[in-house]
């Protein structure tokens, strides 16, 4: 029998309680889950999704999963929220590379647990300019993520691209919620300072325009 670690908060033993009566095919349960459940992984999905039409119907699909993969759902190796997030984020990206189109992960500010569900992000219009620009800043992301330290660096994935509040990044982790929402802080601090040294740099190479 699939026993959930004595440490999880109450909202975790409730998830994981739901997901094992799905997995026994009852539907009120999973009515439950979707209520507890749906609104942290809707907003997940629109991250990834940004047309709202879309991501309400691959929400549909991702309960469906959800509902047939609940047996496989294991206490031991993840959170269920977690574990549903997974399966949320695999969904919408799949969908996005069937379109033959590219996620854009927006990174959402990380939310106390008695926070309100996010807002919807706002579209975004992209010409061929701008996606040069955002590939020259991926590219300049990826120096500063590397100067992070593996706990920053975890936390921050936890909380901006698995939108995990920083409660339940601290429950993820292990650790205390102070000590996480240091990390993220301390993280983010570093990530602009390096991001706005690239920028300069990158200023400072421009070639001066003719007068």
């Amino acid at each position: 029998m699939k026993t959930e670690p004595q440490d999880w908060n109450e909202r975790s033993r409730e998830l994981a309680l739901l997901l094992s009566r799905c997995a026994l095919g009852e539907r009120r349960a999973f009515a439950t889950l979707y209520q507890r459940s749906s609104a942290h992984l809707f907003a997940v999905v629109l991250r990834i999704q940004r047309d709202r039409a879309q991501a309400e119907e691959l929400l549909q699909e991702i309960y469906v999963n959800i509902w047939k993969a609940a047996a496989s759902f294991d206490p031991a190796h993840s959170q269920p929220l977690t574990w549903m997030t997974s399966i949320a984020r695999h969904r919408a990206i799949d969908s996005l590379r069937r379109a033959q189109a590219q996620p854009q992960l927006v990174a959402a500010p990380a939310r106390d647990d008695d926070d309100p569900a996010p807002e919807p992000p706002a579209p975004e219009g992209g010409g061929p300019l701008e996606l040069l620009q955002r590939a020259s800043e991926t590219r300049a992301l990826t120096h500063c993520v590397e100067a992070l330290t593996p706990q920053q660096r975890q936390s921050v994935a936890l909380a901006f691209y698995d939108g995990l509040s920083h409660a339940e990044v601290a429950e993820h982790l292990c650790q205390p919620l102070g000590t996480v929402k240091s990390w993220v802080r301390r993280a983010l601090q570093t990530l602009r300072q390096c991001l706005e040294r690239a920028a300069q740099r990158d200023a400072a190479a421009q070639p001066g325009e003719a007068s």
